[in-house]
C-alpha cells in the first residue's frame, strides 16, 4: 500500500477499523507471543485506543481482508501489554522457526523497518533531528532549509555454497556451537557486482578461487538490516589458505563427510530458518540425499 502511506486520513481511519491488527514489538525488537501458542499476540484497535493511543504505529500493509500495523512499546508500556494479555516475548530468530510463514514474514518486515526508524533519528546531511512520515516508511529532516528525506536501507550480502568435484566448502566462525559449519558469506562493497562479491569473499575468507557463481535464492535478514543473496559456485581447486582474522576453520566436505558427521553428532549445520541451510539442502538433494532426514535423525544436543 505504498500509494496510500501519505494519506494520513486514510491511515488513521484504517488504524481504527475493527479488523485491523497491530504486531507489538519491544525496544529490543522482540515480538509479543500468546501465552499458550507460538503465534503473535495481536493488539486490537480498541486496546490501542484505550491504553496505547499515544504510541505511533507503522503501516505494514493489507492482507487477508484487513490492515496490519506494527508499533514499538517502551518498557513501561511493554510490561503493561504483557500483564493485560499474558503474552511472552520472542526473538525473530526463534519466531522464524515457530511462526507460520505469513506471521514470520510480517515480523521480519516490522523488525526491519522499526530498526531503521530508530537508527535514523538525525539527518545524515546536517545532523538535525528527523520525524517519521509516510506511515513509518520515510523520515524527514526538520531543517527547513533542506527537509531531506531518508528511505529505509537494506545492506546486501552474499552467501554461497562452493563446490569442487564431489565436495562442498563450509567454514565456521569463532564462537559458534561446537561442530557447526556453514556456507561462506559477506557484505557487498560499493561498486561491486553480486558475482564479484562471491569471488572476493570466498577468496578473502578461505583463499579458495571461484571460477563462476550462479544465483540460487535470497532471504531478508533483518538482524538488523540485511538481504542475503544466495549463490552456488564452482572452485578452481581445493587449496585453502585461511586468514587469521576471518574464519576459525574451513574444510571440504563430501556427502559421506556430511552424513557421517551429522549422524555421529560431531557436525552441525545452520537451522532451517537460514538460506545457508537451503543452500546445503540443495547441494545434497542434487546428490540424492535429504538434509531434513539427516537433521531429524541426528543426535539431539
Amino acid at each position: 500500500m505504498a500509494e496510500r502511506r501519505d494519506d494520513r486520513l486514510w491511515v488513521e481511519e484504517t488504524e481504527r477499523a475493527p479488523d485491523t491488527r497491530f504486531l507489538v514489538l519491544d525496544t529490543e525488537g522482540q515480538a509479543f507471543v500468546t501465552a499458550d501458542a507460538d503465534a503473535p499476540q495481536w493488539m486490537s484497535p480498541a486496546m490501542r485506543d484505550e491504553r496505547f493511543g499515544d504510541v505511533r504505529s507503522t503501516l505494514l500493509g493489507l492482507a487477508d481482508g484487513r490492515a496490519w500495523f506494527t508499533l514499538v512499546l517502551d518498557e513501561a508500556h511493554a510490561e503493561l501489554f504483557a500483564s493485560m494479555t499474558g503474552a511472552r516475548r520472542m526473538s525473530l530468530r526463534d519466531a522464524g522457526l515457530l511462526f507460520d510463514a505469513f506471521d514470520a514474514g510480517l515480523f521480519a518486515f516490522a523488525k526491519g523497518v522499526t530498526h531503521w526508524q530508530r537508527q535514523t533519528r538525525f539527518c545524515t546531511l546536517c545532523g538535525s533531528p528527523t520525524v517519521v512520515v509516510a506511515a513509518g516508511h520515510r523520515v524527514q529532516c526538520t531543517n527547513p532549509d533542506g527537509a531531506h528525506l531518508h528511505f529505509p536501507r537494506t545492506d546486501a550480502a552474499i552467501i554461497v555454497i562452493v563446490e569442487h568435484g564431489d565436495a562442498c566448502l563450509l567454514g565456521r566462525q569463532r564462537g559458534w556451537p561446537a561442530g557447526r559449519y556453514s556456507t561462506l558469506a559477506g557484505f557487498i562493497e560499493p561498486g561491486e557486482s553480486l558475482e564479484d562479491a562471491v569471488k572476493r569473499e570466498v577468496r578473502e575468507e578461505s583463499g579458495v578461487e571461484v571460477l563462476h557463481a550462479t544465483y540460487h535464492s535470497s532471504q531478508p535478514w533483518p538482524l538488523p538490516a540485511s538481504l542475503m543473496v544466495g549463490f552456488t559456485a564452482v572452485a578452481k581447486s581445493r587449496e585453502i589458505r585461511l586468514r587469521d582474522d576471518e574464519l576459525e576453520d574451513a574444510r571440504w566436505f563430501t556427502v559421506d563427510d556430511l552424513v557421517n558427521g551429522m549422524a555421529s553428532g560431531t557436525l552441525g549445520v545452520p537451522p532451517p530458518l537460514s538460506v545457508s541451510y537451503r543452500l546445503i539442502e540443495h547441494w545434497l538433494a542434487l546428490r540424492g540425499v535429504s538434509l531434513a532426514e539427516m537433521v531429524a535423525s541426528a543426535p539431539k544436543a
